[in-house]
């Protein structure tokens, strides 16, 4: 089932990632003035928050076959997205569009890993690194196709990204049945977001997931400037083009599944705190990083593109394992949705000091992520809970 899994994954998320890159061409050529780029990438970070949270009280990745759920949220991707061509678009309805592709994408995300979940209960891990992996080149899409689809029409790549997302949703549908594993939930119980979260084993993974996220998003989005502050120090190595973003990105995705292989070895546990620790170091030693020549600057980002994400399957494995019976489904949307809310902090927080602090001081920013996931989950208790095993992957 995992292959199948993976490439509907990265199918349905394809329209967050792969839609912002034709926004440039439509806003021009709609001419729609007073709406930005950034506007319309935050309505779709804010309406994956608010899915998140709405599935997460309401359980639904816990009651519905989540098959089912998974191809209804495709199915309505594909048709907010693809409603991007319609004729006379307005700000509003463009804000509005990408918020309602937000929303479907939480139950696209979260569930596709509670489906894995039902089917890998032993080896989570390792399935979620694949997961993720197809998250990671979906992230770096937007940077490739700059380079592969300069002659193509935008509404060609919107069209191509909704039949994609559709294809992914039916094949998801039509040959992942419920899982081994499943425990649906019998009813609508909102005392179950409190059980989750008074879970103490439950709560350190969720803590570190949440460090985790403090760095990543941030990391992928500057990564361009990371780039271009280098080349500014370094001007007669020349500018870099969006190949090597793309290409630091994309490192994370053979990262995510090297992870997961790693932590049948050493567990989710110690897996994901490695990867942090290197990432932390990572964010700690930036403007010394900034300072290496071209190749030992491209290896040292290399390394901490890897690591910045091979921690977020293993986090995800942890969560999953340690919520409580019959909430799995609950547990992964709502703490992926408040990890994402967290990103936004994250984001305008850098933003804001951009034009305060010398952009090779601005990615100590990250610091505090790590290092609060690693302070959450250094207690044995996530190890060493009643009656689970120790290792998850």
């Amino acid at each position: 089932m995992l292959p199948t899994i993976v490439f509907a994954q990265f199918a349905c998320t394809s329209l967050w990632f792969a839609g912002n890159a034709v926004l440039p061409d439509l806003l021009r050529d709609a001419r729609l003035r007073g709406l930005t780029l950034g506007a319309a990438v935050s309505a779709v970070q804010l309406g994956f928050i608010v899915g998140t949270l709405v599935f997460g009280l309401l359980r639904l990745a816990d009651r519905l076959a989540p098959a089912r759920l998974f191809l209804l949220c495709a199915v309505a991707g594909s048709l907010t997205n693809a409603a991007l061509l319609l004729p006379d678009a307005t700000p509003a309805l463009v804000l509005g569009l990408r918020f309602g592709t937000g929303l479907c994408l939480a139950g696209i995300y979260p569930v596709g890993m509670k489906i894995a979940a039902d089917y890998y209960e032993n080896g989570l891990g390792r399935a979620l690194g694949y997961l993720v992996g197809a998250l990671v080149l979906g992230t770096a899409l937007p940077h490739l196709l700059r380079l592969l689809a300069a002659g193509w029409a935008w509404q060609a790549v919107v069209l191509a990204t909704s039949g994609l997302a559709l294809a992914g949703g039916l094949l998801l549908w039509a040959r992942v049945p419920n899982g081994p594993f499943r425990r649906p939930a019998a009813r609508l119980d909102a005392s179950a977001v409190w059980t989750v979260f008074g879970h103490r084993p439950f709560r350190q993974a969720a803590l570190g997931y949440f460090g985790h996220m403090w760095e990543l998003y941030t990391f992928w989005a500057f990564v361009p400037l990371l780039l271009a502050t280098h080349a500014q120090l370094h001007p007669a190595a020349g500018a870099y083009g969006p190949g090597w973003a793309f290409g630091l990105i994309a490192a994370g995705a053979p990262a995510c599944v090297a992870g997961g292989y790693l932590a049948r070895r050493l567990g989710s546990l110690r897996t994901a705190r490695l990867a942090l620790a290197v990432s932390g170091a990572c964010c700690l030693l930036s403007p010394l990083l900034l300072a290496l020549p071209r190749p030992a600057f491209v290896g040292a980002v290399l390394v901490w593109g890897m690591a910045v994400v091979a921690d977020s399957p293993q986090f995800s494995a942890l969560v999953a394992q340690r919520a409580p019976a019959g909430t799995t489904g609950t547990a992964l949307t709502l703490v992926t949705c408040l990890g994402f809310a967290l990103t936004i902090v994250s984001l305008q927080s850098f933003a804001a000091l951009q034009g305060h602090v010398a952009a090779r001081y601005l990615f100590l920013l990250l610091v505090p992520g790590p290092v609060l996931g690693l302070l959450a989950t250094r207690r044995p208790a996530l190890d060493a809970a009643a009656g689970q095993p120790r290792n998850f992957a």
